[in-house]
């Protein structure tokens, strides 16, 4: 048995990832991998190689967290060019539809307000859903016509900024599972001409934002100095999760597993005041643990080995 392999690093943090045009994300997650040789590595959702932008990587015991990132909102720019149906309803697809019609500025920016809000979405057939245990691209790819519910999503803002004849360019800020593809399709219906996705950039994962994303390059061509410089805390994703501050007895007994009770009323006052979800358990601002309250007691969830 080789005894060559590299060493394994303890790195815990998350790194803010600008990944390229033209590579998957689990490709991308190698590169960082490779460079960094992590112990544990995870992303924080999944971008198609055709997209760019944002793509939060999960190292050590962030990997703890990555729920958090993939349930935060999202926020893209996106291009639609019009005239054609695409069945991937994006570049890499085969054309199955085409239209003459040309939609003006007036006519998207009236179309728009019916894309925005709680709304029912139909996703694309190419995509990662799973439809009897089988992923919906593997079977729209086999030939098999996939039919897939519709499903609510939340679309918080769709803006137009900027038009071509043959093109527009949106910004959208979207709940999680809100798929582009199909506001583009959607979109295209409602004006009587046909569209597909034809460029597509995230720019915000919840706190994490393009304008500080990380080059690929970086991890790349060896230039980086120290994983530290680019690795941001566990507690980045965690910002809107009700915190509960306790000392060192306290975060020893969490990590040991152990209950902490808040029943007199001098230990309740600290609680937050919203116990019906997840708290994170700091010390010192550090994440110990998420917690959650049931009948008096904060009991542990998941530790963070720190």
């Amino acid at each position: 048995m080789s005894n060559n392999k590299r060493q394994k690093f303890k790195l815990d943090g998350w790194i803010n990832l600008n990944k390229p045009k033209g590579i998957g994300s689990t490709p991308a997650l190698g590169a960082v991998k490779r460079a960094l040789n992590p112990m544990k590595a995870g992303h924080g959702g999944t971008l198609d190689p055709l997209a760019s932008g944002v793509l939060p990587i999960a190292l050590g015991e962030a990997t703890k967290t990555v729920a958090y990132a993939m349930d935060a909102d999202k926020a893209y720019e996106f291009e639609i060019t019009w005239g054609e149906n695409r069945d991937t309803q994006d570049a890499e697809g085969k054309v199955t539809g085409t239209s003459d019609a040309r939609p003006t500025k007036e006519q998207i920016i009236a179309a728009l307000p019916a894309l925005i809000g709680r709304i029912d979405q139909i996703p694309p057939k190419y995509s990662a859903i799973k439809v009897d245990g089988e992923r919906a691209y593997d079977l729209a790819r086999a030939g098999e016509d996939v039919e897939l519910k519709s499903r609510p999503v939340t679309i918080h803002d769709l803006v137009l900024l900027d038009q071509t004849r043959d093109t527009a360019r949106f910004s959208v800020h979207c709940g999680k599972g809100t798929y582009i593809r199909s506001i583009a399709r959607d979109l295209a219906q409602a004006l009587g001409t046909a569209g597909f996705v034809s460029e597509l950039i995230r720019t915000r994962v919840g706190p994490f934002t393009l304008e500080s994303a990380i080059s690929l390059d970086l991890f790349r061509d060896g230039t980086l100095e120290t994983p530290q410089a680019v690795l941001q805390p566990i507690e980045t994703v965690l910002r809107d999760i009700a915190a509960l501050a306790v000392d060192e007895a306290e975060a020893a007994r969490l990590r040991q597993g152990l209950s902490l009770g808040f029943l007199p009323r001098h230990k309740a006052d600290r609680l937050p005041a919203d116990l019906s979800g997840p708290m994170i358990a700091l010390l010192n601002g550090k994440a110990v643990a998420m917690v959650r309250f049931e009948a008096g007691n904060v009991k542990p969830e998941r530790v963070f080995n720190l």
